[in-house]
């Protein structure tokens, strides 16, 4: 039997949720990427044909948060207590007598032992068994709100209907990220021209603090939860985290219940040896009393317990000296100052360079050139410059600037638009140089332009455009036009016919679809896809290079960093005369076929809502959009018009309470089919 909308939404909700538990919780998936990418995609598109179907849990609601301009405050149910430090087993010996020095007792104490990992603490609050809110640690009384970007973890259910599940709770845990995930997204940012993260627990908080939720979502972070506040109390903390687990919690497996000392020292020798081959940053162990009833009887001092401990591990770290700071500018112009280290082996390997990401981060940890410093493998994989011994520092020593010119061109350095705040940009960390024809860009610059996702130049691959280069026949990607077949003749390896194809593949270039014009031109974080979408709004090249920050901010998927990229891009005058020499030369970015412009809707937001019988949403959208109107999921007073189908709820209340006009199906398609008045 053929299942109802409602009830394929449901199933389909089951099967992503199983999905989610056996990927994220059991390292055991059962579907391949693609097969679930079809069902969220199913469920997606169901859930937009019959908006009264999605439901606060539903996968689909793990991304769909508009981006805020700032972060709330969230009040922890009880105080999210730090934890005391200890270094070595003698420390260790010395906080268990203490321990049964306040129990009076000589017995053994049973203790748990879990991972410490470096990470971001965070608390997710669940009421009558759906996810209310999230925050971060903060002071441990209120913290940051978070609750959209946590909605995006796949690993934090978004609901649990477990009997024995309490009517509120507050599951506390610590969200990090893979070695893997950390290093595909450093070099996502660097391909972007963006600021690298310096470590994993940096790029989690940074995941976690975006004020788009889309940002957090493209990043695969991880929760584990170790405790609560609020709700019931179990006997121990083993029988906490088991709880956890049987309610669809992530729970890491590498914990311990030790009943003596000599277990608890075994187990911080088993784990200081594990963590060299584990997926994610662990600095130590947190050591725990296992009898919740002992804990009650130990208490507290200030603003941590004294039933718990964390145990840190020595860091994988050596002593050298910086001998140099050298600077890197990449594809996209980002200024990069790099640590030249004497050679130092470190865990196998010998390091002798080391990125120091930006000038803020070098005033942070005040390095200097001469200096001893300390150095570590972030992630057991990347070096970087822990601190600074400054006892070892000469009396000489100056404090070291990033220079306000590009190292390799002499052109002017400026520090990155992070985005617009009462129309003034805001900079961030990123030095960049923004000639274009800076050699250190040329050649990738160039690459770019010419491959197949931009101007698609069949023939002109990086071998070719480094022979180019070399002989000086072009500099930037408006040369390419002004070349001749007798020119490519010339170069190693190219034969009259195969310079006779590639001035054919150059000519037929010039005809481009805008989409792949604007991706070929190189904008920082505009990738095709938002390409795309810019080709699709503004229509036209001069449209987009006419936009303010205000205008290009409302595009749909754009958001303030691309935004304030997109508008320095085309405000800055060696780009802008890139272009124009681009355009010169015969390049015609052709935009989206003309819509048409006349009619009911022209110019006008239309919204639907409920079910819709002649059409699917998407087919119903396109005839607005091709009737030169504009479709959008909610009703604001800028609504033209609300079409209502059966089954229509919030959307066709608040449209009648702003007066906005309701028509039916069948009136929509009697209107989009009349023609518009007269031009004449």
């Amino acid at each position: 039997m053929e299942q109802t909308p409602a009830e394929r939404a449901r199933s389909l909700r089951t099967l992503i949720e199983k999905a989610n538990k056996e990927y994220y919780l059991d390292d055991a998936p059962s579907l391949s990427d693609s097969e679930y990418d079809k069902l969220m995609r199913e469920l997606a598109d169901l859930e937009k044909s019959y908006p009264e179907l999605i439901t606060p849990s539903s996968p689909t609601q793990r991304v769909g948060a508009a981006p805020r301009t700032g972060f709330g405050q969230v009040t922890h149910l009880t105080p999210m207590l730090s934890l005391s430090n200890i270094f070595s087993k003698e420390e260790f010996l010395a906080f268990d007598k203490g321990l049964r020095k306040i129990l009076a007792s000589d017995s053994p104490i049973e203790y748990i032992c879990e991972l410490k990992f470096d990470g971001l603490a965070v608390s997710v609050t669940f009421r009558d068994g759906l996810l209310e809110k999230a925050g971060t640690r903060g002071d441990g009384a209120t913290g940051e709100d978070i609750t959209a970007n946590i909605r995006t973890v796949r690993s934090v259910p978004l609901e649990c209907r477990a009997e024995d599940f309490p009517p509120l709770i507050e599951i506390r845990g610590e969200v990090i990220l893979t070695h893997s995930e950390f290093a595909r997204i450093n070099a996502k940012r660097e391909e972007t021209g963006e600021q690298t993260f310096a470590n994993c627990r940096n790029a989690a908080a940074g995941s976690l603090r975006q004020l788009d939720p889309k940002v957090t979502a493209g990043r695969r972070l991880i929760m584990f939860c170790y405790g609560a506040g609020g709700g019931p109390v179990f006997a121990s903390q083993s029988e906490t985290l088991e709880r956890f687990a049987a309610w669809g919690f992530n729970v890491n497996p590498d914990y311990k219940v030790c009943r003596s000392v000599d277990e608890v020292l075994d187990y911080i020798d088993y784990i200081e040896e594990r963590k060299k081959t584990l997926p994610y940053d662990c600095d130590g162990m947190v050591i725990k009393v296992n009898s919740t009833a002992l804990q009650n009887e130990i208490g507290f001092v200030a603003r941590s317990p004294k039933w718990a401990t964390a145990y840190k591990f020595p860091g994988l770290q050596a002593e050298t000296t910086v001998e140099d700071i050298e600077l890197q500018v990449g594809r996209t112009g980002a200024i990069t100052p790099v640590a030249v280290l004497s050679p130092t082996a470190l865990s196998g390997v010998v390091i002798s360079r080391a990125t120091l990401h930006n000038q803020s981060e070098i005033d942070r940890k005040d390095i200097r050139i001469g200096d001893t410093v300390i150095i570590q493998r972030a992630g057991e994989v990347i070096p970087e410059v822990v601190q600074v011994v400054k006892s070892k520092r000469g009396l000489l020593s100056t404090p070291f600037r990033m220079p306000d010119v590009c190292p390799v061109c002499g052109g002017k350095a400026e520090r990155d638009v992070l985005c617009f705040k009462d129309g003034e940009p805001v900079e961030g960390a990123v030095l960049r140089c923004n000639n274009a024809l800076c050699p250190a860009q040329q050649k990738e610059a160039i690459v770019h332009f010419a491959s197949k996702g931009a101007m698609d130049i069949d023939g002109m691959g990086p071998s070719v455009i480094e022979r180019l280069l070399q002989k000086d026949l072009i500099r930037d990607p408006s040369d390419i036009y002004r070349l001749t077949a007798s020119q490519l003749e010339g170069l190693d390896k190219m034969g009259k016919k195969s310079a006779e194809n590639l001035i054919n593949a150059i000519e037929a270039s010039k005809d481009i679809p805008l989409e792949k014009f604007i991706y070929a031109l190189g904008i920082r974080h505009t990738g095709e896809k938002t390409a795309a979408v810019l080709a699709g709004y503004f229509g036209s090249l001069d449209a987009l290079r006419a936009a303010g920050p205000e205008e290009l901010v409302n595009v749909p998927d754009i958001g303030e960093a691309v935004a304030a990229s997109i508008y320095g891009f085309f405000r800055n005058q060696t780009r802008v005369e890139l272009t124009e020499r681009l355009l010169a030369a015969g390049v015609v970015p052709r935009g989206p076929e003309k819509q048409q412009t006349a009619g009911e809707c022209a110019g006008k937001t239309v919204v639907f809502t409920g079910t819709l019988s002649r059409f699917t949403r998407q087919e119903a959208e396109a005839l607005v959009r091709s009737a030169g109107g504009k479709a959008s999921s909610s009703v604001s007073k800028n609504t033209y018009m609300v079409v209502a189908g059966p089954g229509a709820g919030s959307k066709l209340e608040k449209a009648e309470a702003l007066g906005v006009r309701i028509v039916s199906e069948d009136e929509f398609v009697a209107l989009i089919r009349q023609p518009g008045p007269s031009s004449q």
